[in-house]
């Protein structure tokens, strides 16, 4: 009985044979890695986001969230190009203008600053203002003159009574001059 061949006891063209499967994976592998190195990194992505908006990544103004590391995009040939998505300012587009063209979305943290500047510095209804209390429900509205007990802004809850001896109730404000007590 003869014993089995082992790789190194093979002849030359055998090893080659053998080899060749071995050798295909290894430069398939290769070209994988030469691929994904190729790609635009998501961390480009961040880089560009932060810029643009001057904010880092999960603060107030900035991107909600890094970007996946397992996002795969074609290798960008130029700069990446970043505008505001939304008249909102809440998403920011990144744009790859070439050769092979892509664009993302991200997503971002609202800022602070600016929602609280965009509010008015007066209230719309001061402690003593006379005011119209409507009384408002399913197919039938009320209203009569008051007086607001408290100051507040539009959308604020203060307390209001119709007359003087009145017990107050709570009402929001709709708009300077107009408070509305939802019925049922």
């Amino acid at each position: 009985m003869m014993p089995p061949r082992t790789f190194k006891n093979a002849p030359i063209g055998r090893r080659a044979v053998l080899a060749l499967p071995v050798l295909l994976l290894l430069g398939a592998g290769a070209g994988a890695a030469q691929t994904l190195a190729a790609s635009t990194a998501p961390a480009a992505i961040d880089r560009a986001v932060a810029a643009f908006t001057g904010a880092a990544i999960g603060t107030p103004g900035g991107a909600r969230m890094a970007s996946d590391p397992r996002l795969q995009l074609a290798p960008c040939g130029g700069p990446l190009a970043v505008s505001w998505h939304t008249p909102a300012k809440s998403a920011v587009a990144v744009e790859c203008p070439g050769p092979t063209a892509w664009r993302v979305f991200v997503a971002i943290t609202p800022a602070q600053g600016p929602a609280t500047a965009a509010r008015p510095a007066a209230p719309a209804v001061k402690r003593g203002d006379a005011i119209t209390i409507l009384v408002r429900g399913r197919g039938f509205s009320v209203q009569q003159p008051g007086e607001a007990m408290e100051a507040g802004m539009v959308g604020d809850w203060i307390e209001v009574r119709t007359s003087r001896k009145a017990q107050g109730l709570r009402a929001r404000i709709e708009r300077p001059g107009l408070a509305v007590v939802p019925a049922g």
